[in-house]
């Protein structure tokens, strides 16, 4: 039977290796994307289904995958985004999420915990420019539809770059000097990030993380308009007030080769993200 860290490098490797770039001006690209991951989730047991959108004329779609809790009152959202920036292979940005996302799929679908809320997995579409910060992103297309229809969301975790780490001293960079008085300076961690006024839930997830994966697990507030703390998805899940975080390697300011055509899956540490992927899926299912 295939482990985490295989089937996480068999995503990774189908996503970099769409031609052209899976950026929003390729629209076949972007549906490949598409199938492989609606394939990949209508093999266990969930519910499928395609959110599509336009956007400029053009229509983009999200993948939605719903898995069932023994309470329907409440929804705890996973997402990853699926798009990448100019033509570059994406492999940490985002094939690593995505990856992430699947795999939290398959361990739900294998090891049928008892879930206290419904689960709904999302991978977006339109997370880079020219969309990011737009209402055009397909994580605030998905959040204003789960908010029209009344549904309560317990939480959101979003996996964004989990798959580039270094040993090498020095590694890890930081913003301002004061966060680097708190934190590792060897870019081996996985970080949980959070806004300000969300800290117990930001530190809830880490504290769960850490017992459920060996790898170095930190966490971080910083207020939401200090420009990195809200880098991905999990942005627009805060216009609603729901407590929303991101997992993530620190992006650049450790993996040189965001946003490159550099960034490829040999530069990712597979057995790391297995372990980030681990550490996720025991949070999830105890929040």
């Amino acid at each position: 039977m295939e482990n985490s860290k295989v089937r996480l490098y068999r995503d990774v490797a189908q996503l970099t290796g769409i031609q052209p770039a899976r950026n929003y001006q390729n629209l076949e690209a972007l549906e490949e994307a598409v199938r492989y991951i609606k394939g990949e989730l209508e093999q266990l047991d969930c519910e499928v289904q395609e959110q599509p959108f336009k956007v400029d004329g053009r229509t983009y779609k999200n993948v939605v995958a719903l898995f069932k809790g023994s309470s329907s009152t409440e929804r705890i959202v996973v997402g990853a985004h699926y798009d990448v920036c100019g033509d570059q292979p994406g492999a940490d940005d985002n094939a690593s999420g995505v990856a992430g996302l699947l795999e939290t799929a398959r361990l739900l679908h294998e090891h049928k915990p008892l879930l206290q809320h419904d689960v709904e997995l999302v991978a977006y579409c339109l997370e880079e420019p020219p969309y990011f910060a737009s209402e055009d992103m397909g994580s605030a297309v998905h959040a204003r539809k789960l908010h029209e229809h009344k549904v309560k969301v317990r939480a959101m975790i979003c996996y964004e770059m989990i798959g580039y780490f270094s040993d090498e001293p020095d590694s890890q960079k930081f913003p301002d000097p004061e966060l680097a008085r708190h934190y590792p300076h060897t870019g081996n961690f996985i970080v949980v990030v959070g806004k300000t006024g969300q800290e117990a839930y930001t530190q809830q997830v880490r504290d769960l993380m850490r017992q459920h994966t060996d790898i170095d697990v930190q966490s971080v507030n910083l207020p939401a308009g200090f420009g990195l703390v809200g880098l991905s998805d999990h942005r627009n899940y805060w216009t609603y007030g729901i407590n929303a975080i991101m997992i993530n390697d620190s992006s650049f300011l450790r993996n040189p080769h965001y946003h490159q055509t550099s960034d490829t899956i040999d530069t990712l540490d597979f057995d790391r993200m297995a372990a980030v992927v681990q550490g996720v899926y025991g949070a999830l299912i105890r929040l």
